[in-house]
């Protein structure tokens, strides 16, 4: 790809964090219009997780897939295929007749949100050669996941009371054609030299985990969780398991690599990135409904309730990208564990819900927590990966956000709807009293969401995690797959661990 002026990069860098936008603004509309969409068509909790679940579900399936095929056909290409797709899945949202046709539309975006953030990123890498203007080019597309967070429950009440649910989907539309024009004209076209093969089977794999999993715990309250047909569904959980653990490794270029996992900063920032947005997930999940059905408020009273957590959330996260990039991730991962935990704490075990100061309390707790949570995530999850791979190496961290977006809401609302479960009407007495005392352990399992943050960052954080990850990154100099018996040749002269480091840019501040 050609070298490009100052003000092209800029340009570049706007047109991507366009994307960025209405995904990440999607999802947060779309939770304050719970209540009113759950009303009008009729639904039960399982019936909103999946309005959440199904874009999750297949986003996280898909992730990796586009990735690598926007390395392999055109960055650009897959970018514009998937702003097309994600705007008309937003415009057939906005007409859904019910909620079965929502879900199902829903997940037409959800096939074009897999084409936008992991290639943008890509996009990203690879306009910003240079490490320090990359990581200041990736701080401002972390700032955008902030400003979303912030404007999202606002943008999203006031649609809901002014013009009704249906209209969050329309603000799509204008970014999205915008998007799709600048691109067209301004982004260049970019490809890996050396990108990876298709990958059918493990991606049927992947899909077939992530599908049976979520279906399992979704419809097991309702179902009941000893029935032939979730057990089925189990099965088909662990099969796609071992049929990864098994097949991956055999294949020279597989979908997932699985040495990436011999890095324990990788690892942990996968468990971390799972955790962490399972909590949010699940807090949004909770509390939207809690807000609206319980106490009453309207969508916008509902979303400036939210507005210290999302503030907080918008002020740390520049902070903690700064943080590590300038003492490295630790501090930001043990301080947003801490807070986290702290949070979960507050209403599992002082009903935090129940006085607005301490209910203000934990918002501000979580926002401090997930705000610092989200740069060491990319930093430790991207470093270290080699820059021809740059659309896997994002997928990979932007799946493991994706998976655990969806088993929190998978989870919190199973525990839920077994509470809720022949209560009545979401508006009654009854329901509320039913609500408060099913929140309890959904609270207990963001606190354990939290915890994880925690003990992982503190495990995959200090000097022999560091070690492993300079291993791993000497050991992707080689092709995946079966080596050969025949012993290789005399090895040449190691590379010091700076000239690896440098090679692999692993340890540069790579922030999101």
């Amino acid at each position: 790809m050609p070298e490009l002026s100052h003000k092209r990069r800029q340009l570049v860098l706007a047109i991507c964090c366009m994307s960025l936008l209405i995904v990440s603004l999607d999802n947060t509309v779309l939770n304050v219009a719970l209540p009113s969409m759950q009303h009008e068509l009729h639904a039960d909790v399982a019936g909103m997780q999946w309005t959440i679940d199904a874009y999750t579900l297949v986003l996280a399936s898909l992730l990796m897939l586009a990735g690598s095929t926007a390395d392999r056909i055109g960055r650009r290409k897959v970018f514009k295929i998937g702003l097309v797709l994600f705007t008309l899945g937003s415009v057939l949202c906005s007409v859904a007749p019910n909620l079965e046709s929502l879900i199902a539309f829903r997940m037409v975006q959800a096939v074009g949100g897999s084409m936008l953030n992991p290639v943008a990123m890509s996009i990203i890498t690879n306009t910003f050669t240079d490490p320090r203007e990359r990581a200041r080019a990736i701080g401002v597309w972390g700032g955008v996941v902030g400003i979303s967070m912030a404007a999202g429950p606002l943008v999203g009440g006031l649609l809901v009371d002014s013009v009704g649910w249906r209209s969050i989907f329309w603000i799509n539309l204008p970014v999205g054609l915008a998007a799709l024009l600048l691109t067209w004209r301004y982004v260049p076209e970019s490809r890996a030299p050396k990108p990876r093969r298709p990958d059918p089977v493990g991606q049927l794999l992947v899909v077939a985990l992530l599908g049976s999993l979520t279906y399992a715990i979704i419809e097991a309250p309702s179902a009941g969780w000893a029935s032939p047909r979730i057990l089925v569904f189990a099965a088909i959980t662990v099969c796609a398991l071992a049929g990864l653990l098994m097949y991956e490794p055999r294949r020279a270029e597989p979908l997932i690599d699985l040495r990436f996992f011999r890095s324990a900063p990788f690892s942990g920032a996968t468990a971390i990135a799972v955790s962490a947005f399972a909590a949010l997930s699940g807090f949004l999940f909770l509390n939207t409904l809690y807000l609206q059905n319980v106490r009453g408020l309207s969508a916008l009273h509902a979303g400036l309730y939210m507005l210290p957590m999302a503030a907080l959330t918008f002020i740390c996260a520049p902070l903690s990208g700064r943080l590590v990039g300038s003492r490295g991730p630790r501090l930001s991962l043990l301080v947003a564990g801490s807070a986290m935990t702290a949070c979960g704490l507050l209403f599992a075990a002082f009903d935090a819900e129940s006085r607005n100061v301490m209910l203000f309390a934990g918002y501000l707790l979580f926002g401090i927590g997930f705000g610092m949570v989200n740069a060491p995530i990319t930093n430790t999850a991207v470093s270290g990966m080699p820059r021809s791979q740059a659309g896997v190496a994002a997928a990979v961290a932007s799946t493991s956000r994706q998976i655990g977006g969806t088993l929190g809401v998978a989870v919190i609302g199973a525990v839920l709807a077994a509470g809720v479960a022949g209560t009545g009407s979401p508006r009654g007495a009854s329901y509320a009293a039913a609500f408060a005392d099913a929140s309890k352990p959904a609270w207990w399992i963001i606190t354990g969401c939290g915890l994880c943050v925690l003990l992982v960052g503190m495990l995959t954080s200090g000097p022999w995690a560091r070690r492993t990850a300079r291993l791993t990154a000497e050991q992707l100099e080689t092709p995946a797959g079966p080596r050969p018996r025949a012993p290789p040749p005399a090895p040449a002269r190691r590379a010091p661990p700076d000239d690896i480091s440098r090679r692999f840019e692993f340890g540069q501040p790579i922030l999101v």
